[in-house]
């Protein structure tokens, strides 16, 4: 024997070996290959400022358990791998690190920056994906991609230049959400909404050649000072007679009109709104019909500005609270109420997001998300759970169009040129030479970058060698399915699928699994405020890659939050130590017998049949289950299976065959070990890819076999097989085991320790059931604890006090002599008697106490009552026992 398996199962030893084995044969690595048929998932790629987290190592345990299902049925299977600049979250850390070292972004110029950036890149950017790789993931870290490589970068400026050629793409003044702490716009979906306590403030604004005032109610005061108008619903009777006249906007002293907008609602507070088109989106759409003036009152870090007068410099709240009191002191505020509302927060600082107009670049989104819900709607893009077709339409429905630069510089350049002279804006793909308007050769780029998710929009085909039309391309794209949380369908999915039709004419993938996120035991997000988090790593250090994985996948149902329970790794981790025990108990007895590759059918035992017909069943709902994206559903039934019916059931069952000397049947046995046990570790392997591997490759090399299925991720997925369909020999067995669960209850319930066998005597007249018996005797017995089993058609001969378990279609007897030493029963329940009829005594001589019963507590007297029940009961039992004891 060349090899054989450690005396313990030691993930450590095994993970890190195999890994390199298995890039060393490049296993992972896919190439066009058009006699297979293509089976491809894109990584949602980690941000270079990563580190693994639970999110991570489930998203990418659910990819790697798809590819390499499909891998080994046969697919030419390829996950793409790759990382995401994440331009804020990554100038953020820069900027973080430049502090430290006492160093100011802006002094240091944009190239500085972008060196350390770089640098940055470099030193980190390598981090996650060395996490993944202990994890088990198998991409194709040969295709490794970056979305600032020079590939991703060439797609970003072709995309950005056909849209704008198309006029998708335009510059214009928009109200936008502004970060004052990261100084940048930030999308829609960046803003996290939460309550908060605030209020509403209700100011007068004296209309101008009156006494009257109108009352207006704002939740922002400070932004008053860039008030244009003040509007009123055109069919409000209150204020109709003012429509067109001036109020006198207080602290600014100027005079602006009262216009009338069906945008007011008549209903809500006072039904007179302050018009401020430069900090809010509705008051902005309000200023555009009614040609208003849009005056910023704000500077980027969220002082005011030169345009708020004696307040400029003045952060937004301190400004605030200063206007509130001197609107006080003039009479002007006519209260102030508590107010809990909605307010957009920055998800990556919990800033206070600041509507501020700006000039930005947008893509117009009417017609370009037309497709993309299309494509859900008619099924050609398939959401796993279906419910979340509901979130994505609800993005789709309220759609905006999408503001894509940003104030930052790491990321991709737009590219867009300023002549200096005459201003004209060209968008192209180097720096123009010269103006085509008036011919001037200074031009000057953009100084934004756009949204880092207009990059990873385009990943799916960014990453094959789009815009070049790629072999890869033709061949791996689209690509089948996409693992992502539910945290990010507005953010990547639906951009994803719109680009994929936009520039490929296909959706970019058919199916969107989608999984919920990793909490803690009590249910709570994992968080580093609440220093709840869990790193995977230090999972996979003590317990294992495999175990991990298991753990994450058991119970998981698509598009559900799941719990972590450091209860359930061990649990795994026992499942694991349990497969390589049983597995080296097999290996331990292969030589017992030479047992080839097929055996004869009718040498089979109905043990043997019904193991197989078990395994056979297992193989198709588990492939089934794989197929629909029931991950845990599938793994639990392998689990179930394996340490149930194959390890706790089947190996019990031919241990006598394989101790014997005489039984003709042990190549059968051992056969059927290994081909159920190259089974189970197959369909294991997907979840558990390190454990499955050793096992699998030290079965083989014992066997003889190193050229043929090499190694288990290459080898064939197993199929069912109608001839391995053995139903009566299922049944049959099924019989047996629900015998043997009867003989070991009724033993528990008599505290009968397992070396006490006993004589067991089947009893059935049905002739059927008497064979199934004889022919299952030499592991019925093992497992019945039975010093001898005897099989007949009537109770004839049967001791009277012999004790009995009831089956189906069978009763089960053991004499009671043989279960249980008479002498010392007796001597013990008599003992038990003395002890009853000592209670017995004590709880009636209290029962029968006046004085007891007169003045202690109804619930003392009813406990009292209860014990003289239940004492009464057992004195029945004992004196039973003993009487049939002593005949």
């Amino acid at each position: 024997m060349e090899k054989e398996l450690a005396k313990n199962y030691n993930p450590q030893e095994i993970e890190g070996r195999l890994y390199e084995k298995w890039l060393n044969k490049k296993y992972f690595h896919a190439e066009v290959d058009k006699k297979k048929k293509p089976f491809t998932i894109v990584i949602p790629p980690p941000n270079i400022t990563g580190q693994l987290h639970m999110g991570h190592a489930l998203d990418n345990t659910m990819q790697d358990i798809l590819i390499r299902f499909k891998r080994m049925q046969g697919y030419n299977a390829l996950w793409q791998p790759g990382t995401d600049h994440a331009s804020i979250a990554t100038e953020v850390k820069i900027i973080e690190q430049l502090k430290k070292e006492g160093i100011d972004k802006e002094s240091l110029g944009r190239d500085g920056f972008l060196k350390r950036a770089w640098e940055w890149k470099e030193e980190y950017g390598g981090r996650i994906i060395g996490q993944l790789k202990k994890l088990g993931s198998s991409c194709d870290w040969d295709r490794e991609r970056f979305t600032m490589d020079e590939g991703c970068s060439k797609a970003v400026t072709e995309v950005f230049i056909r849209l704008y050629e198309k006029g998708y793409i335009y510059k214009g003044s928009r109200i936008i959400n502004w970060c004052p702490v990261c100084q940048t716009s930030i999308s829609d979906a960046e803003v996290e909404h939460e309550e908060q306590a605030g209020h509403f403030w209700h100011i007068k604004y004296p209309i101008v050649g009156s006494d009257e005032f109108v009352e207006v109610a704002t939740t922002r005061p400070e932004t008053m000072l860039g008030d244009s108008a003040v509007a009123v619903h055109p069919e409000d009777d209150r204020y109709k007679h003012l429509i067109g006249k001036m109020v006198k906007l207080p602290l600014v002293n100027k005079e602006i009109p009262i216009i009338a907008d069906a945008y007011v609602d008549k209903e809500f507070g006072t039904g007179v709104v302050k018009i401020t088109p430069a900090h809010d989106p509705n008051d902005f759409e309000v200023g555009k019909r009614h040609n208003l003036p849009e005056i910023n009152v704000m500077n980027d870090d969220a002082t005011i500005n030169h345009n708020g007068g004696k307040y400029e410099g003045m952060d937004r709240y301190v400004a605030r609270k200063l206007m509130v009191k001197e609107l006080d002191e003039m009479g002007l505020l006519v209260k102030v109420e508590d107010h809990v509302h909605n307010v957009g927060t920055h998800d990556r600082c919990k800033t206070t997001v600041e509507p501020l107009i700006k000039q930005q670049w947008f893509v117009k989104m009417d017609e370009l998300i037309k497709p993309a819900v299309k494509a859900v709607k008619t099924g050609e893009v398939q959401f796993v759970p279906e419910r979340f077709d509901k979130i994505y339409f609800n993005w789709t429905d309220n759609i905006r169009d999408w503001c894509i630069s940003r104030q930052l510089w790491w990321g991709h350049r737009i590219p867009a040129y300023y002549c200096e002279k005459c201003g004209e804006v060209v968008v192209a793909k180097e720096v123009p030479d010269k103006c085509p308007k008036c011919g001037h050769t200074h031009l000057k780029q953009d100084e934004d970058t756009l949204d880092t998710w207009f990059s990873s929009a385009l990943w799916p085909f960014s990453t094959l060698g789009w815009p070049e039309e790629t072999e890869d391309l033709k061949y791996f794209y689209p690509t089948d399915v996409l693992v992502t949380g539910y945290d990010i369908i507005f953010f990547w999915v639906i951009r994803m699928v719109f680009s994929g039709f936009e520039y490929t004419g296909k959706a970019p993938f058919s199916k969107v699994l989608i999984h919920g996120l990793v909490r803690d035991s009590q249910g709570r997000k994992m968080s580093k405020s609440l220093g709840n988090g869990i790193d995977p790593l230090e999972i996979i250090d003590k317990y294992g890659a495999d175990a991990l994985r298991l753990t994450l996948i058991t119970g998981n149902a698509p598009g559900n939050d799941m719990r972590f329970y450091w209860e359930r790794v061990e649990a795994s981790r026992n499942f694991a130590n349990k497969v390589w025990n049983a597995s080296r108990f097999i290996m331990m007895n292969l030589e017992k017998a030479e047992a080839g590759d097929s055996v004869d059918p009718k040498t089979l035992t109905d043990a043997d049949k019904w193991i197989l017909s078990k395994a056979n069943t297992l193989i198709k709902d588990v492939t089934d289950n794989m197929d629909n994206f029931e991950l845990g559903i599938a793994v639990q039934k392998i689990y179930d299976f394996v340490w149930e019916e194959f390890c706790d059931w089947y190996i019990e069952m031919v241990k006598p065959r394989l101790y014997s000397d005489t039984d003709e049947t042990k190549v059968s046995a051992i056969w059927t070990l290994k081909r159920v046990l190259t089974i189970s570790l197959k369909l294991l392997h997907p979840y558990m890819p390190f454990i499955t591997e050793e096992i699998f490759c030290t079965l083989k090399e014992m066997e003889g076999k190193n050229a043929e299925e090499e190694s288990i991720m290459i080898s064939e997925w197993p199929v069912y097989e109608e001839n391995f369909a053995y139903q009566t020999e299922e049944e049959a067995v099924e019989i047996i085991k629900a015998a043997v669960k009867g003989i070991r209850n009724v033993r528990t319930d008599m505290n009968v320790p397992p070396s006490r066998k006993a004589s067991v005597i089947v009893v059935s007249e049905n002739e059927r059931v008497r064979t199934i018996f004889e022919n299952s005797k030499v592991f019925f017995a093992t497992l019945g604890y039975a010093a001898e089993v005897t099989i007949q058609k009537d109770k004839a001969g049967i001791p009277a006090d012999s004790v009995a378990a009831v089956i189906p279609e069978a009763s089960i007897y053991m004499p009671f002599a043989d279960l249980v030493d008479v002498e010392k029963e007796i001597e013990r329940l008599t003992k038990e008697k003395i002890r009853l009829e000592g209670e017995l005594k004590r709880v009636k001589g209290m029962l029968s106490n006046e004085k007891f019963v007169s003045k202690a507590p109804e619930a003392k007297i009813a406990e009292e009552k209860d014990k003289l029940e239940k004492y009464t009961n057992m004195m029945a039992q004992v004196t039973e026992r003993l009487q049939h004891l002593s005949k």
